[in-house]
């Protein structure tokens, strides 16, 4: 497809499809990760487990880059902005993506050992999150943020069934190479929590090397590196002006689940077993709207950076209307089939009865989150940030985090409270971004 071609017209299926099978492909295999590991030894599992909330916020400090490019991109590309225009966004993220992952690899190699001295933790414990994070967060953090930066250009540019492709085989990568690492085929030496990290970073590498191979053959993605040097101020100062306040929403709502979960553990261990079993299986539920979603702010980005508000106001409606219509019917299956399911995890009678019970009560979750991905999508995609991020954290700490302990823990509701609070956060969440989008005071706020 031309640079000039009107890409507010790609089928949603073109986008939204590679998207879905991409986050089902990433929920699998780290699912398939969490086993693997726990056959080799429980206290790598705790120390990766560990560690994982920092991989979380060093990801989150690359996404400020990625989704401030690629909404930025999508304006532009709708805008039919000139090559030298696109050239210096990507340019912009590329010089941004480099200095911080210099800086996080240097803070990872140098300030993991005194991080990890703050835990009381078993010498195993330690070592293991020591190295795992040393190797995947630190040797390979170059390859972690521009795979991550590279993703998102090319899915700016409608092109989502190469990051699909990447994906697949990065995530094969990964879990070849952890079997290979834990299970010593071929006659290989175990290398346990070392082998599992470099796995992980192995399949970064593939996915730079690939992206960047998809990168160069599309012609219509401009993505060089000549006059890189010359990028001017505002290609920067548009890419954080999207991509902070995004990455600040991000933090905030999981921090809020983290204090919600610590909520959680103090009815016991029924109930963080409960919760941990459900959030696995609605996971699967709430793939295809997180892929529309995803979906929607591209085409958002598209048709409002071509002054077709008008088009991108109808379209939207109808997007969040399939969302909510599969994401319904998917939890109702769930629910049909939950025991079964549920048996696969665990037979202990009382946890299986509460999870089969809170699963029920995820159908006001994924109606609201639903409403919540769609519409969020349509707004940041129309350049319309503040409003979508500063609701959400007053959301997250007003009613997920207050409404759980008045709830579960003030009414005695248990588990069933926490779960009505999450329900209601994501449902007016949901419900504000649909006034916000019928409002259309987000046509204000485009970037171009």
């Amino acid at each position: 497809m031309s640079q000039k071609a009107n890409r507010g017209s790609l089928p949603m299926l073109k986008l939204a499809f590679p998207l879905a099978m991409e986050q089902l492909m990433r929920i699998l295999v780290s699912s398939i990760d969490t086993l693997m590991l726990s056959s080799y030894n429980n206290s790598a599992v705790a120390a990766v487990g560990l560690v994982s909330q920092y991989v979380f916020f060093l990801n989150l400090i690359f996404s400020v880059i990625a989704t401030g490019s690629s909404i930025v991109l999508a304006q532009f590309i709708g805008a039919q902005k000139s090559e030298k225009e696109l050239t210096h966004i990507a340019q912009a993220s590329y010089i941004m993506m480099f200095i911080s992952c210099t800086v996080i690899t240097l803070l990872v190699l140098f300030g993991t050992a005194p991080l990890l001295s703050c835990y009381t933790l078993e010498d195993d414990v330690r070592h293991f999150a020591w190295l795992y994070f040393i190797v995947f967060g630190g040797c390979f953090c170059i390859f972690n943020g521009l795979s991550l930066l590279q993703g998102a250009i090319l899915r700016s540019y409608g092109h989502t069934s190469e990051a699909m492709i990447v994906s697949i085989v990065a995530n094969l990568v990964n879990v070849f190479g952890n079997a290979l690492s834990l299970y010593g085929w071929f006659g290989l030496p175990i290398l346990g929590v070392a082998g599992v990290a470099s796995s992980s970073g192995a399949a970064s590498v593939v996915s730079t090397i690939m992206f960047a191979i998809f990168i160069k053959k599309r012609k219509d993605v401009h993505s060089s590196f000549k006059g890189i040097f010359k990028v001017p101020v505002e290609s920067f100062r548009l890419i954080l002006k999207v991509g902070v306040p995004t990455a600040g929403e991000s933090l905030s709502y999981n921090t809020a689940n983290i204090v919600v979960m610590a909520m959680i553990s103090t009815l016991g261990t029924y109930a963080m077993s409960a919760q941990v079993y459900c959030n696995t299986i609605v996971r699967f539920v709430f793939t295809t709207a997180i892929a529309i979603g995803q979906a929607t702010q591209i085409k958002a980005g598209y048709l409002v950076g071509s002054h077709q508000s008008d088009i991108a106001y109808k379209k939207i409606f109808k997007y969040q209307l399939v969302a909510t219509t599969v994401s319904m019917i998917m939890i109702v299956v769930a629910n049909l089939v939950k025991y079964p399911i549920v048996r696969l995890f665990t037979d202990i009678p009382e946890v299986i009865e509460l999870t089969c019970t809170i699963l029920i009560y995820s159908a006001y979750i994924e109606f609201g989150r639903s409403l919540n991905l769609i519409y969020v999508g349509a707004l940041k995609g129309a350049g319309d940030i503040k409003f979508p991020v500063s609701y959400a954290i007053f959301s997250n700490w007003i009613i997920l985090v207050l409404g759980s302990y008045i709830l579960g823990k003030v009414c005695g509701l248990g588990l069933v409270g926490f779960w009505l609070a999450i329900g209601t956060d994501e449902t007016t969440r949901g419900m504000v971004m649909l006034w916000r989008w019928k409002s259309r005071r987000w046509q204000k706020h485009a970037l171009v």
